[in-house]
């Protein structure tokens, strides 16, 4: 590994402490270096708050030696005003005389401008220093603003026996049958904390009545979207109690919105998965995790429309009921957490 490298594999390590709360902006780690020693640095912790440049400058405690250093930033310093000024500012008004870059922000906004503009200054500025790791670490980013959609992560539980559930029977209550240990459990809450928002259909709201919400893990909330087509989802569901930011996709906007929750009226006799996803587009979501039932999860696999998979194999068996999912699982890794099986795959298209 060369010195380039070094510094930016910090920054990475740096970014990664802001994961889960820079929505909508990157995680970026910034660490400023002289004499091959790091005499500042910080990450971007929250949006609207500084950026890691700026955390990184204000660590210094001899500025007099900012114009000697060299500024290592896993992307791209931003040349906008936004919630903040622009970073490539505040490096060019320091005099900070290299710049070593991961990767190029793809946000329009910036896209190489950043880079332009310090170079236009004086500035000796390097590109593409640990590239593809700076681009995984902001993988939602990357594909937000590439594919104009979030990062669509697909998560199912199944039994031995490769079912979502079993045959329902009458009158039944409406709550979830468990397949997965509750440290499996535990780890699917902490992922809907790490990600923006939740997806299911209808059915699964119907059968299993569920909350879509972190409990068991420390975090925020992702935003619960629901599909409803015909509005069959009872009232006194809890996807509807209003704590926590709802979106409902519906035929027909009949329903009253309320400070929580937003009702979207689409064409379903079109595309339906190409109009959700616009829609979160719009509503800057990032990242998006389908727990849905059969259906949901089928439809996002046969369209090709996914960029990873997690799935629980657990210990139960339950011999009929709703079938899981049908996906190839090419280059899957595979790990257990107790007696359940996790397999995790990556679609590259």
């Amino acid at each position: 590994m060369n010195k380039q490298e070094k510094y930016i594999r910090r920054c990475i390590e740096l970014a990664r402490n802001g994961f889960g709360s820079t929505y909508p902006n990157p995680m970026v780690g910034s660490v400023i270096v002289y004499q091959d020693k790091i005499i500042g640095e910080g990450w971007h912790k929250k949006a609207g708050e500084p950026h890691a440049e700026v955390n990184a400058v204000r660590s210094v405690k001899d500025k007099s030696l900012l114009k000697k250093a060299t500024i290592y930033v896993s992307l791209e310093p931003c040349s906008h005003f936004g919630k903040t000024p622009p970073c490539c500012d505040l490096i060019i008004e320091n005099e900070i005389p290299n710049v070593v870059v991961g990767t190029v922000d793809p946000n329009e906004k910036v896209a190489g401008n950043g880079i332009k503009k310090l170079v236009a200054a004086g500035v000796n500025v390097t590109v593409g220093v640990l590239e593809d790791e700076c681009n995984e670490l902001n993988k939602r980013f990357f594909t937000f603003h590439q594919k104009k959609r979030p990062y669509i992560i697909l998560k199912w539980a199944e039994s031995q026996d490769g079912f979502l559930a079993p045959e329902k029977e009458m009158n039944q209550e409406r709550k979830p049958v468990w397949i997965t240990n509750q440290y499996s459990r535990q780890l699917v809450h902490k992922w809907r904390s790490e990600e923006q928002a939740i997806f299911t259909g209808t059915q699964t709201v119907i059968d299993d009545n569920p909350k879509l919400n972190v409990r068991d893990w420390a975090g925020n909330n992702p935003v619960r979207v629901v599909l409803d087509q015909n509005n069959r989802i009872a009232k006194d569901s809890f996807i509807f109690d209003d704590t926590v930011k709802t979106i409902v996709f519906t035929k027909s906007e009949t329903n009253s919105a309320t400070e929580n929750t937003s009702f979207e009226s689409i064409d379903f006799s079109q595309n339906i998965i190409s109009q959700i996803l616009n829609v979160l587009h719009q509503n800057q979501i990032q990242s998006v995790i389908i727990e849905g039932g059969l259906q949901t999860l089928q439809s996002f696999i046969n369209e090709d429309i996914w960029d990873e998979a997690r799935i629980f194999i657990g210990k139960t068996s339950f011999g009929k009921g709703t079938k899981a999912p049908v996906l190839l699982k090419k280059n899957a890794t595979k790990n257990f957490i107790q007696e359940d099986e996790l397999i995790q795959v990556r679609n590259h298209d």
